[in-house]
């Protein structure tokens, strides 16, 4: 009988530990569902800041608003306080909607220069809306730029051939340390129907690159077109031949191989 009721105990501790631990699964799997989900509060732009205008100014003409944002949307080096740039100015404009970051301000007489990260160069390129990520992109993003293009093959007895059409990456994190004013350009498509002009909102973006970063950047912006994607600590960004048509419409391509 003492036996028996020994066995019974074990099988209780047993059960309640098996319970125990099915509880702390469950709750490990929410913690991990809720990772990054978690409201911030974060220092945001609601009006113009122009370049010099103190830190003191704008918050006195309510140009600097608190919202809250999901973690993982938060920009990195974001503010919640101006604690941290009291004192100083606005080294470039600052639009509407545009999280506030200490790289943004610095000492009066600094406005619109650049802080170029050591044995790093200063690269500027000049952008669409969609391919600056419709404006999110911000001093101190880091991007994955991409590129578009049609290359050509250039054979030693002069000839060229051309390759199919493709997108690739092109360098897979880098810093954006500038974003310049947006500009209005005209852009003119062909197509069965004639001639068709439209106006495109164009912004430069300047990034910090080294010299065979820069060379690559400036060689796909001149013979393509580039795209940045915003990226944060937890994107993960991978080289690779890219993409052609055959890979977006394969169907349309039976029997080719990549």
């Amino acid at each position: 009988m003492a036996r028996r009721s020994i066995l019974l105990g074990v099988a209780f501790l047993i059960a309640a530990l098996g319970t125990t631990l099915v509880v702390l699964y469950v709750q490990g799997i929410d913690a991990r569902a809720r990772e990054g989900q978690e409201m911030v509060e974060v220092l945001v732009a609601s009006d113009v800041i122009k370049p010099g205008e103190s830190v003191a100014d704008a918050q006195g003409a309510g140009k600097l608003d608190k919202q809250e944002v999901v973690r993982e949307a938060l920009a990195e080096g974001a503010l919640a306080t101006t604690s941290s740039i009291r004192g100083q100015v606005a080294l470039g404009t600052i639009y509407p909607g545009q999280q506030i970051i200490a790289q943004q301000f610095g000492e009066a007489g600094g406005e619109e220069t650049l802080t170029i990260p050591d044995n790093k160069l200063a690269v500027s390129v000049e952008l669409t809306d969609p391919a600056r990520v419709a404006g999110f992109v911000t001093p101190g993003s880091h991007v994955a730029i991409f590129v578009s293009a049609d290359p050509e093959l250039y054979k030693p007895d002069g000839t060229t051939q051309k390759l199919s059409p493709f997108t690739g990456l092109l360098l897979p994190d880098v810093q954006v340390i500038g974003v310049g004013t947006t500009s209005v350009a005209a852009r003119t498509t062909k197509d069965e129907d004639g001639e068709t002009t439209e106006q495109v909102p164009r912004t430069i973006l300047t990034v910090a690159v080294n010299q065979s970063e820069a060379q690559r950047l400036i060689y796909a912006a001149r013979n393509g077109d580039v795209s940045f994607a915003l990226r944060n600590e937890k994107s993960k960004v991978a080289d690779g031949p890219g993409v052609t048509a055959a890979d977006v419409m394969p169907a349309a391509f039976p029997g080719v191989l990549r």
